[in-house]
């Protein structure tokens, strides 16, 4: 179980994501302007050897004509990654841990081999905020995935609120997030591939 400290980070997530987010091709924000970002939802997962931190963030730029909303997967390190030297977001000093090397999650073994075990129904989201917490707002419907599956799974970078019960993959997990103007949306975080 991963345990949440009330502590600082600094520099903070929202800081690192402000400097790497522009440089990703799926940033959809304006050239030349710098994001605006707030956090507006997520969920965790824990590792089971209890070392790489993994959180599923949600934050929202309204830097631009209309708020855009991304889902970034981080993991959060003790040490350097080896061979991830790209996925690398940034460094920041964690007030109980010490420096932390933070990671677009997508390129860390950890997070993603514990997507694939929650869409086997093995792993458990757990609330973003708080230790041995589960966060039952997410959703993981993985009708006929075999329990030995390691699916290719694709991780929703830009994301868009869905109609309750609307289509999707067969295969998903969904999750919610806060609106600029203090509503809710929902709408796919990961889908496997077919």
């Amino acid at each position: 179980m991963a345990v949440i400290h009330r502590t600082t980070m600094t520099p903070g997530k929202l800081e690192l994501l402000a400097a790497w987010l522009p440089a990703q091709p799926w940033y959809a924000g304006l050239p030349g302007r710098a994001p605006e970002l707030a956090k507006a939802g997520g969920f965790r997962l824990d590792d089971p050897e209890g070392e790489v931190g993994m959180e599923f963030m949600v934050v929202t730029d309204t830097s631009g004509d209309s708020p855009v909303t991304y889902h970034v997967p981080l993991t959060y390190r003790g040490a350097p990654l080896e061979g991830a030297e790209q996925a690398l977001v940034g460094t920041s000093e964690h007030g109980v841990l010490g420096r932390r090397w933070v990671y677009d999650g997508t390129h860390d073994p950890v997070l993603m081999a514990q997507l694939r075990a929650l869409l086997r129904g093995e792993a458990v989201p757990q609330n973003q905020s708080e230790s041995g917490t589960p966060d039952p707002t997410v959703t993981v419907e993985a009708a006929g995935l075999p329990l030995d599956a390691e699916p290719a799974v694709t991780v929703t970078r830009v994301l868009h609120p869905e109609a309750p019960g609307g289509p999707g993959a067969p295969a998903r997990v969904t999750a919610g997030w806060h609106t600029p103007d203090g509503g809710s949306a929902r709408g796919t975080f990961v889908t496997v591939q077919a």
